[in-house]
């Protein structure tokens, strides 16, 4: 698997399917900016994913088939939640913490061993990430400026996280 992150502000993303699960996607898709569309499924037709950037399925297996059949012939990648043979693009447990954002994926093989290993990390994470942030930020503004090749910024951005503590 090929990870990425996705702008979805302002981009429509189609979500079929009801309940919990596709609820709690929603939030997730409209928390990103997404122009969430959710579609039930039952009545899910190929019009459907008109103008779509991603969709998601939360249906039975028969369903997740239709949307991944329709998705793949657009070009559009379908996430089918808990169903793997269906899906071209998998969704992973995800930290955020300010401008920090990790993802875990298991390539849909174990859910429940990614939001494990999610939770793992995250208790890993220091508390002032948001400061490590910020010093990275200045510091690539001063070596872009000053013209300081790449392959030379990590060992001195090491270098200022530790000058900020004693």
């Amino acid at each position: 698997m090929f990870p990425l992150f996705l702008d979805l502000a302002g981009r429509r993303v189609v979500l079929v399917g009801r309940g919990p699960i596709a609820d709690a996607k929603r939030r997730q898709f409209s928390d990103a900016g997404a122009d969430v569309r959710p579609v039930e499924p039952e009545t899910f037709t190929p019009a459907d994913l008109d103008d779509a950037w991603l969709v998601v399925s939360a249906g039975p297996p028969e369903v997740n088939r239709a949307v991944a059949d329709t998705a793949g012939a657009r070009r559009v990648f379908v996430n089918a939640v808990d169903d793997p043979p269906n899906a071209s693009a998998y969704l992973g447990g995800v930290i955020r913490r300010g401008d920090v954002t990790i993802a875990v994926s298991t390539d849909g093989h174990a859910p429940a061993l990614a939001a494990l290993l999610r939770e793992a990390l995250d208790e890993l994470l220091p508390a002032d990430l948001d400061a490590w942030v910020a010093t990275a930020r200045d510091e690539r503004t001063a070596w872009r400026r000053d013209g300081v090749p790449i392959d030379q910024r990590k060992p001195l951005l090491l270098q200022a996280l530790n000058r900020r503590y004693p």
